[in-house]
C-alpha cells in the first residue's frame, strides 16, 4: 500500500535510507549525515509504501516548485518486486495532479538503468560537487505521461532486455 507519510515516519524514513547498500563504498559519502525530517516531511509530498503488516517497503519525495524527484528508495529485501516501478507511477500521478508536465531526477549512477527502464530520459550530466558528491551524476526526466504509457515503456525494456539476454 502507498500512502503519504506523516511527521512521525520520519525515522524510519531515514533509518530505511541509511540501511541502503545502494550507498555503500564510495557513495556512502552522499547520504553522511543526511537526514530527513518532520519538516521535510510537511513541505514535501512523501509518499510510503508498506507491507500489509505495516512494514516500511521503500519511499519517495516529490519537489514540487522544482518539479524533482528528490529521493526514491526501496529497502534490499523489496528489490527486483516491482515496487520501484509502482512508486514512480504513483509520483508521476501526484505530479500530473499538480500540473507537472515533467519531473526531472538527479540519479546516482548505478540508479540510471532503473530510471531509464521506467520510463526516464538521460537529459545531460550533473557535475561533481566535492567534497561529499565526487562523481559526476545523470541527468534525467520523465514525462507525466498517463500511467499505461509509463507501464508499455516499461515492459518494452524488459521485452527488449529479455531479446538478448540481459533480463
Amino acid at each position: 500500500m502507498i500512502k503519504r507519510a506523516t511527521v512521525r515516519d520520519a525515522e524510519r524514513l531515514t533509518d530505511l535510507m541509511h540501511a541502503s547498500r545502494a550507498y555503500a563504498g564510495a557513495y556512502a559519502a552522499m547520504l553522511a549525515g543526511y537526514r530527513i525530517t518532520a519538516d521535510y516531511i510537511a513541505a514535501h509530498p512523501v509518499h510510503l509504501a508498506e507491507s500489509p503488516d505495516g512494514k516500511l517497503l521503500g519511499f519517495y519525495a516529490l519537489l514540487l516548485e522544482q518539479a524533482e524527484l528528490d529521493l526514491l528508495f526501496v529497502a534490499d529485501a523489496a528489490q527486483g518486486t516491482g515496487l520501484g516501478r509502482l512508486l514512480v507511477e504513483h509520483m508521476l500521478e501526484r505530479a500530473r495532479e499538480h500540473g507537472l508536465e515533467r519531473v526531472r531526477v538527479v540519479s546516482h549512477p548505478p540508479a540510471e538503468p532503473f530510471y531509464r527502464r521506467v520510463g526516464a530520459r538521460r537529459t545531460g550530466t550533473v557535475p561533481a560537487s566535492p567534497p561529499k558528491v565526487t562523481w559526476d551524476r545523470p541527468e534525467l526526466s520523465f514525462t507525466t505521461a498517463t500511467t499505461a504509457t509509463v507501464a508499455a515503456t516499461a515492459e518494452s525494456s524488459r521485452g527488449a532486455a529479455d531479446a538478448d539476454g540481459r533480463g
